[in-house]
């Protein structure tokens, strides 16, 4: 318990304080293409797969030109599911193919294909944005704790945000489980960087015994 807990915090924000979304290819705007394109991928990383899958299948569904709600509706099932195979998606691609055509079709009837107006609807109310966001088929708990988690870099009103699995991730490398504490060490490092990169260390052992024997 006697490592510098700023430093641990430093280290791991320098080599895995990349977001989910950044990773993915997403360059988050609060605009609706960008978060669309960010809702399928908490809806994909929310399944028990691989994040660096979940990654690859948002980018080839992005390849494949599935970036708004209309095209993804628009595409047959099967165009959806080898997508998610060219992504490496496959334990779960013809469900998640299904979902991902019902939640654009959801999104378009109900919100105009605009995430922004979901957000209008609740007014405020994180719970009640989190309710909502699991109005799409696919997306439970934890998909709305991946959307927010990210989202708050462009939705500043949902943060800081993070979510159980951060503190998870805090927990292994033997930092407080406290938001506000965490937040104190990381600085003005933005909290959805510094979700993600905890998250990083709460699903992969490598990274949290990497940053902590770079703090020695």
């Amino acid at each position: 318990m006697g490592r510098d807990q700023r430093r641990t915090v430093r280290e791991l924000v320098d080599a895995h304080g990349q977001t989910y979304a950044e990773e993915a290819g997403i360059r988050l705007k609060d605009t609706p293409q960008p978060l669309y394109r960010l809702l399928v991928l908490a809806h994909l990383l929310s399944a028990r797969i691989s994040a660096s899958i979940a990654v690859a299948a948002a980018r080839a569904l992005s390849e494949a030109g599935l970036r708004d709600p209309r095209r993804m509706a628009g595409a047959t099932w099967q165009q959806r599911v080898d997508a998610l195979g060219r992504g490496g998606y496959r334990r779960y691609d013809e469900r998640t193919a299904t979902q991902l055509g019902e939640a654009a079709e959801l999104l378009t009837e109900r919100w105009g294909g605009d995430l922004r107006r979901l957000r209008d609807e609740a007014d405020g109310d994180v719970s009640e944005l989190r309710r909502l966001l699991q109005e799409f088929p696919g997306v439970g708990p934890t998909g709305a704790d991946i959307f927010l988690r990210e989202a708050q870099l462009v939705w500043p009103e949902t943060g800081p945000l993070l979510d159980r699995k951060a503190l998870r991730g805090a927990e292994r490398l033997d930092l407080p489980g406290d938001r506000d504490r965490l937040l104190a060490l990381a600085g003005k490092t933005e909290p959805a960087v510094l979700a993600a990169a905890l998250v990083r260390a709460a699903v992969d052992k490598e990274v949290a015994g990497d940053t902590l024997d770079r703090v020695g």
